[in-house]
């Protein structure tokens, strides 16, 4: 198996949770700079101008009347304003936004302004002279400082990570159906059927597995044929040759003609046999196209098996001309051979976009049980159509590989009035 960080789950997760994270980053920057800072600064101002203005009604006010207005001031706004030493000469603690404090307060000085701290206290104080008075301003950050809204901050984080989660939900839903797909391919390969794929999920994901277990299904088909075919090499050779080997024996000690005709015969017979099996094993190969007259190539079918013809109107088609006629003489055979001495029709139907070749014979037919199977190969009926009549058992095995290879039809059924009917049907494609 691939290394989990190579697979296509992994990568993808590993870019979208990339592309969330820079998303992320440039939405928090963008509410950063325009929501954060431009409230932070807005807030900053307003506590300076109150500090500022709270400071300038202090000098105003009746010395009398300035305690109230502190007290005032610490219940209402908590801050400080005093005369009195703060003791505040240490640093102010860090808070969010300070810096913003700092110059808005700078700016209504007239001067620069440092925060500074008492120990142990969590106020800011600063000093503010103005009008012969050394007055010091303190108030509390955790009030007055700037929050981050954190609501905002978060509605992103929680949408880009539910967005991202959603993502790879739909990335997994895709990636398992092709992991599942690449183990059944390996298993196709190492001449095992795997398990058919689920056909279901997406159309374009369905119609792969479809097409995948249709696939699977024909090679092993393939597979099995191959099989059958060395195994029905083996076992119809070995007869004849074994006749073959007796006959030469014989002659050794007593030469004979009639010996010599029957070896000769073994020979016919096992080159009979090898052609059928050399004919079966091509057919896996579609035949280039060529546009040819159907009702032409019948008339020299029919000719050359003894049909009467009746003709038909020209029929042009696209397609291969050799594995066409193979397939026409390999069905006019089959029904002169097992149709029982009954008369053979060959019929041709032809349409704007289909073609049917239609062989008709008026013999026993086959059991409707048995109309596809006759198109395995080597299998033959031993009623109607036992080895004992000839044949291999491959002329319709080599007709369905042949029409499937090129992309026709073909298919056996019996006749209301008896007899056996077989179609071959073609899609024109006329330009």
């Amino acid at each position: 198996m691939k290394p989990v960080a190579r697979s296509l789950y992994a990568r993808t997760a590993l870019t979208l949770a990339l592309a969330f994270i820079v998303f992320q980053a440039a939405a928090f920057w963008v509410v950063y700079r325009t929501l954060i800072v431009p409230v932070a600064e807005r807030s900053a101002d307003d506590l300076a101008g109150l500090i500022v203005l709270s400071a300038q009604t202090w000098v105003e006010l009746p010395p009398p009347t300035r305690a109230a207005f502190e007290r005032e001031l610490a219940r209402r706004h908590g801050l400080r304003l005093t005369t009195a030493a703060t003791a505040a000469a240490a640093d102010a603690p860090q808070f969010a936004f300070r810096a913003q404090i700092e110059a808005a307060l700078s700016r209504r000085v007239g001067g620069p302004i440092v925060l500074r701290g008492v120990p142990g206290t969590a106020a800011a104080w600063l000093d503010i002279p103005l009008g012969g008075h050394d007055l010091h301003a303190g108030f509390f950050p955790d009030r007055y400082a700037v929050k981050p809204p954190l609501a905002a901050i978060a509605v992103i984080a929680v949408g880009a990570f539910l967005s991202l989660l959603t993502a790879l939900f739909l990335v997994r839903r895709l990636t398992v159906p092709l992991a599942r797909a690449v183990q059944a391919a390996s298993q196709v390969g190492a001449g095992e059927l795997p398990e058919p794929l689920p056909e279901t999920g997406p159309a374009e994901l369905a119609e792969l597995a479809r097409r995948f277990n249709r696939m699977a299904a024909e090679v092993r088909d393939l597979l099995d044929n191959r099989t059958t075919l060395l195994a029905g090499i083996s076992h119809d050779l070995r007869t004849p040759m074994t006749r073959l080997q007796l006959n030469l024996e014989m002659l050794r000690d007593a030469p004979s003609a009639a010996r010599i005709d029957r070896a000769v015969a073994d020979l016919a017979d096992m080159n009979r046999l090898i052609t059928g099996y050399l004919e079966l094993a091509r057919t896996t190969q579609a035949e280039m196209k060529v546009r040819f007259d159907l009702a032409g190539l019948l008339e020299e079918v029919a000719a050359d098996a003894g049909l009467s013809w009746q003709g038909a109107v020209p029929c042009e088609i696209e397609a291969g001309r050799l594995a066409m006629r193979q397939i026409v003489t390999n069905l006019v055979q089959n029904a002169q051979r097992y149709g029982g001495g009954t008369p053979v029709e060959l019929a041709l139907e032809c349409t704007g976009k289909l073609a049917r070749v239609i062989v008709r014979d008026a013999g026993a037919g086959i059991p409707d049980d048995q109309l596809e199977k006759v198109f395995r190969p080597f299998y033959r009926l031993e009623a109607s159509r036992s080895q004992a009549t000839g044949g291999t058992g491959l002329g319709l095995a080599i007709v369905r590989q042949l029409a499937e290879t090129n992309g026709w039809t073909v298919s056996l059924k019996n006749r209301a009035a008896g007899g056996l009917e077989a179609t071959l049907e073609i899609r024109r494609g006329v330009r």
